[in-house]
């Protein structure tokens, strides 16, 4: 047997690890794992777009490196996977710092200092390509001086650079486009204050950090929306792998009409809420993935506020499958089956809030002019031909003309586009909250519309009248001006 030591081309290899994948929001994240591991409590990220290109620094306050420590994370694969880690690290294979930077640039410079003692190298795919070999360069102190952010840089703390980041504009380099880029900025801001959460709001021990973006503080955003008391919590599950915890918790969201303005805002600007359903797994705190069932049930209506928080620990790594980019983790067999079997559960809670909702707003109306009917398990709208609206409507009219309205009744019923307002709704439900914006002298034009119509042939009762008018839209968002008409019509 002949031996033949064969590495892998430097000029090919580092321009097809370019492309595994990795949005500039899950790149910027990968580099703050690192951050969070050296023990971090702040961390400034800067994106700033020049007439030569765009650069991007990421400064941290953590531990920081000496040069030896410094060229051991430089280099790929600086860590074994399979080796035990310090139950702080968010780290995986030892790639992250590599190729999530070479996901967007082509030079990544690291400058780290430890107690005041700065060292620097970068990597530069050009001269990798140029060389054919996997060659990084040191900085002297003047070089280290020279480099922007490296005022910002403290006594211990590491800076990443990122240069020429060829990615930012997707291929049109030569036109800077400001609005794709400043759009890019909004999705990182978005999903660092989701992916970090945890961090951002303390819940993590000893580990709360504090995330700027251009200057910009970010806000954590809860996907339990745990701040809200409407946020039913359920019982939580643990399942053992290996001498090692797995803890499963379950939440039903609120319905969105107990959400504030606010949290309206803050949840649907983030890809809409009430569509992220499914689990959503933490590593060491960290989220990595969410929004999936796994297979276990398909996504639909009746689990659009259940959420389950999955967390586990590095030490369990090798049962989750988890990719490069720390963006998908699949479930082990053990744990997908407890989250079947709660799963169930999770429905009936989700589908009782929705239902209930819904039972609760059809009931507070005193006369409905749509009628809900169950028969054999079928589910019917109808018009009440007894509303006195619509009763009334029909007495003022010759028999003839009667026959007329009912057919179009008939049609009107028979014509609701249930699949498309089911659509809209399951999609954008705080759409269907329309408030009525109209002057008090339409309301009233109209009140008396409505009065011409039920008093035309008979007298009318003050309690059938408000009973009526209340009932439907919009005069139920206008009781005060209701109440003025009826003073009007029979204390007058």
């Amino acid at each position: 047997m002949k031996e033949v030591l064969l590495p892998p081309r430097a000029a090919s290899l580092s321009e097809s690890m370019r492309d595994l994948g990795y949005s500039l929001e899950a790149a910027v994240a990968d580099i703050i794992d690192n951050s969070i591991s050296a023990k971090a409590s702040k961390v400034d990220i800067f994106i700033d777009v020049l007439d030569s290109g765009a650069n991007l620094a990421i400064i941290d306050d953590g531990f920081g490196m000496n040069e030896k420590e410094l060229i051991k994370a430089m280099r790929h694969g600086s860590k074994n996977p399979r080796t035990p880690r310090s139950k702080d690290d968010l780290g995986r294979f030892g790639l992250g710092l590599k190729t999530a930077t070479f996901s967007q640039c082509t030079k990544l410079t690291v400058i780290s200092s430890k107690d005041g003692i700065k060292s620097g190298a970068f990597w530069d795919l050009k001269f990798v390509s140029d060389r054919d070999e996997w060659i990084i360069c040191l900085l002297n102190g003047n070089e280290i001086e020279a480099l922007p952010y490296i005022d910002r840089l403290d006594s211990n703390g590491t800076l990443v650079l990122w240069e020429n980041l060829d990615r930012l504009c997707e291929g049109d380099t030569a036109v800077i486009n400001e609005k794709l880029i400043n759009e890019k900025i909004r999705e990182v801001e978005k999903h660092l204050s989701l992916v970090f959460h945890r961090f951002l709001n303390g819940e993590i021990k000893g580990k709360k950090i504090k995330l700027s973006l251009n200057y910009h503080e970010l806000e954590p955003f809860d996907p339990f929306c745990i701040s809200n008391k409407a946020t039913q919590l359920m019982n939580q599950e643990v399942v053992r792998l290996q001498g090692d915890e797995v803890v499963i918790q379950p939440y039903i969201l609120p319905y969105h009409s107990k959400l504030s303005q606010k949290e309206k805002d803050f949840y649907n600007n983030r890809s809409d809420f009430l569509n992220n359903q499914g689990a959503y797994i933490y590593r060491n705190g960290r989220l990595i993935a969410w929004g999936d069932w796994f297979r276990l049930v398909p996504k639909g209506e009746r689990t659009k506020l259940a959420r389950v928080k999955v967390d586990f620990s590095n030490s369990l790594d090798e049962y989750w499958t988890i990719d490069i980019k720390k963006s998908r983790a699949y479930p082990p067999r053990p744990v997908r089956e407890q989250i079947r079997k709660i799963i169930g559960r999770i429905i009936d809670g989700s589908t009782r809030v929705i239902r209930g909702k819904g039972k609760k707003l059809y009931e507070s109306v005193p006369r409905p002019i749509w009628r809900r009917t169950v028969s054999q398990g079928s589910i019917e709208y109808s018009l009440d031909r007894e509303h006195p609206i619509i009763s009334a409507i029909k007495k003022s009219l010759e028999q003839n003309e009667d026959k007329k309205i009912e057919e179009v009744l008939s049609v009107i019923e028979s014509s609701i586009p249930i699949e498309t307002i089911y659509a809209d709704y399951t999609v954008s439900p705080q759409k269907f909250e329309i408030t009525n914006d109209l002057e008090v002298e339409e309301v009233l034009g109209r009140l008396e519309d409505v009065w011409t119509i039920l008093t035309h042939d008979q007298d009318i009762s003050e309690e059938i009248f408000r009973e009526t008018v209340i009932s439907v839209k919009p005069f139920c968002e206008y009781e005060n001006v209701i109440e003025a008409f009826i003073r009007e019509k029979f204390y007058a």
